[in-house]
């Protein structure tokens, strides 16, 4: 089933404008929303899961209504948000099948096989009698997708799920994303471009509330094409390479040189090489043109 947003629009009662007339239609699969801090995501998200109500527009998934049969989203959703509590003196098993009761599992035999399965496919089966208190945070993080599988979600968004893990807690909980992702439709929100790259087949970047691109890496990167150019410069000529070029993104080298990245038609110099266009180059780019028309 498609997940369609037309038109949404929401302003807070302080005056952001959140959500600034969004326009997708996201299919099963993995689903990248790419975004600094603050750029709606989370907005988006929380609409979505029908936390919150738009001052305008409509969300349809299948067929079915969003915004007018709120509980009936519910009932195929699964969402992780930043930030959830847990019962900290109680195992992931026993949590998980307190869990299940809520949802509705009331067999007891039913119960332990869904919280069995979504153990496993978690990779917490082994630590199922440890107490979620003493999980590191990717561990509770996978706990989180644990209990949201619960009761077979259809639709499931996951905000910024990676930020604060250590890079192995980070990628055993990628894999866990890329297997659900394989089932169901996935909404991923993140600032974190590499997570993007890695997980999902299709995105959208937002900020200001506005979706400044929606297509594939491969698509976006096609855009670039001869567009971007390199080159290693010392850091004491930065400023004057910043207004002399339209630097999108610079990284320092182990001799405390920079490389930047530039965005131009054709070379700038011949002192430049031709880039290879990244998903993070499509990002920055965005992002700047947006700035240049505010």
């Amino acid at each position: 089933m498609n997940l369609t947003i037309q038109n949404l629009n929401k302003t807070y009662k302080n005056g952001v404008k959140a959500l600034d007339d969004i326009n997708l239609n996201i299919g099963p699969g993995m689903f990248g929303l790419l975004g600094p801090n603050g750029a709606g995501k989370s907005s988006l998200m929380r609409t979505i899961a029908t936390l919150q109500s738009p001052d305008s527009g409509s969300i349809t998934f299948g067929d079915l209504d969003v915004l007018n049969n709120k509980n009936g989203l519910r009932n195929v959703l699964g969402y992780l948000p930043q930030e959830f509590g847990v019962y900290p003196n109680l195992s992931a098993e026993e949590l998980l099948l307190y869990f299940a009761d809520l949802k509705g599992i009331h067999k007891k035999e039913d119960r332990k096989k869904i919280v069995a399965e979504v153990l496993q496919i978690t990779n917490l089966y082994d630590v199922r009698k440890k107490s979620v208190s003493g999980y590191s945070g990717g561990m509770k993080q996978r706990f989180g997708i644990a209990q949201m599988l619960l009761n077979h979600p259809k639709l499931i968004i996951v905000d910024e799920p990676t930020a604060g893990l250590d890079p192995a807690e980070r990628h055993r909980f990628l894999n866990v994303l890329r297997e659900i992702g394989a089932q169901h439709t996935v909404i991923f929100s993140t600032h974190i471009v590499d997570d993007v790259r890695e997980l999902c087949h299709e995105l959208a970047i937002m900020n200001g509330g506005k979706v400044l691109f929606r297509g594939s890496s491969a698509e976006g990167e096609a855009q670039l094409a001869g567009k971007i150019w390199t080159k290693r410069i010392e850091r004491a000529d930065f400023d004057q390479a910043n207004s002399q070029y339209q630097i999108i993104s610079s990284n320092y080298n182990q001799d405390n040189t920079l490389n930047i990245r530039v965005l131009s038609d054709e070379s700038p110099d011949p002192s430049f090489q031709a880039g290879q266009p990244m998903l993070e180059d499509v990002y920055f780019v965005a992002l700047k043109k947006d700035v240049a028309h505010v």
